[in-house]
């Protein structure tokens, strides 16, 4: 994932329009490397500063790939 390639106002639209509350994101990471590199983290904390201004709560940032997933919260990082 590039960090140029996430967009908030593209990752927080649908939620916006719903009117959620809340969001968990889950991208894929199609290499089959379910582990997080450093700019996954640096694009969730960014992400997460962005919900906080918007009100929308990200509860966390799961990747998945076909060997497995990786959960953020349970890393510490939300």
């Amino acid at each position: 994932m590039n960090s140029n390639q996430v967009h908030p106002r593209e990752v927080f639209s649908d939620a916006i329009v719903d009117r959620a509350a809340s969001i968990i994101l889950v991208p894929n990471h199609p290499s089959g490397d379910a582990e997080p590199c450093q700019e996954d983290i640096v694009i969730t904390k960014r992400l997460v500063e962005a919900g906080e201004l918007l009100g929308i709560k990200i509860h966390d940032h799961v990747i998945v790939s076909k060997n497995g997933y990786t959960s953020m919260k349970e890393r510490g990082v939300i």
